[in-house]
């Protein structure tokens, strides 16, 4: 006797044309899926393109004006910028992350380019970046257009590019800093170095009014990928970091969709409190390591998840 199909194979079958080939729709998902992915990414650059062509006149002439708009108008741009990528923002702050009334030095941990995006569309505060950035075709331009402190890093221009660290201090601004010198993989924060709280020092500025700066550790962390929370896998889609190529970078990831970045605001931790600036170093790195890892777990932070360790621990 003949074996008949289940109803359900039969009814399917049946469906198709007589010479379809029944694995064809299978083949043509990916494919259509590949276009719009790259039809996504086209469109997130030419956004990017445009709005830093219509921002880049604006942020020059807010240079020439007195006030803040120096100073909003960046936050604007980045925060632009953010959504031009496709990338939304969270902000978690805790208890205590709010100075008020002392210029504040950021230190956060750094692991991709999109750092730069993130915080600063958040942070009311300019960057400190190595000298080389400055050179860089339109990222230079930018960088300079968003009142970038340049660093050399070497022994001979120490002391001059303290001096414009503290100079943008005194005059009522904040800074913010990459302690560890370098962008990781994302799945760890190195260890900072000390040499880079040195702007966080107090100092008596020309007028001879003395400028004691606060040191606000912030974690951030890449957490959602299409959507859905970020692994360690997925989350290798945002590391930008040893000898990786920016544009190719880039191009994977305007490919996607339902990202997310979390930044969390630790307790501020006032440099007076320290001997010297090894031990805000190692206190500032658990600070900001212990956020990270909290945000990397999916977790809701509290103020207990981000404690300060002692001043006299030592991290490698």
């Amino acid at each position: 006797m003949m074996k008949m199909p289940p109803p359900g194979r039969r009814a399917r079958s049946q469906a198709l044309p007589p010479d379809a080939d029944p694995f064809d729709a299978m083949r043509q998902r990916p494919i259509d899926e590949d276009w719009s992915r790259t039809a996504l990414a086209v469109v997130r650059m030419t956004a990017v393109v445009l709005w830093s062509a219509l921002c880049t006149p604006v942020q020059a002439l807010c240079l020439l004006l007195p006030g803040e708009a120096k100073v909003a108008m960046p936050r604007l741009y980045w925060r632009g910028m953010c959504f031009c990528v496709g990338l939304s923002l969270r902000e978690v702050r805790l208890a205590g992350a709010d100075p008020s009334g002392r210029p504040v030095v950021f230190v956060a941990n750094h692991s991709s380019w999109l750092d730069i995006l993130v915080l600063g569309a958040m942070l009311p505060a300019a960057f400190v970046s190595k000298g080389e950035v400055r050179s860089w075709p339109a990222i230079g331009l930018i960088a300079r257009l968003g009142r970038t402190v340049f660093v050399e890093r070497r022994r001979v221009t120490t002391g001059r590019e303290r001096d414009a660290m503290r100079e943008r201090l005194a005059g009522g601004h904040n800074l913010i800093l990459f302690p560890e010198g370098t962008s990781s993989d994302g799945t760890r924060v190195l260890a900072f170095r000390p040499t880079f709280f040195a702007a966080a020092a107090p100092f008596t500025a020309a007028g001879g009014a003395a400028v004691a700066p606060i040191v606000c550790p912030i974690s951030l962390v890449y957490d959602r990928v299409g959507f859905l929370p970020a692994g360690r896998s997925s989350r290798a889609l945002f590391a930008w970091y040893a000898d990786m190529d920016l544009l190719p970078h880039a191009w994977r990831l305007l490919r996607q969709r339902g990202l997310r970045a979390s930044v969390l605001h630790a307790p501020a931790i006032d440099p007076a409190d320290f001997a010297d600036r090894k031990a805000l170093a190692a206190v500032a790195w658990h600070v900001v390591a212990d956020g990270a890892a909290t945000l990397r777990q999916n977790r809701e932070p509290a103020i207990t998840d981000v404690a300060p360790a002692p001043p006299d621990a030592v991290y490698a």
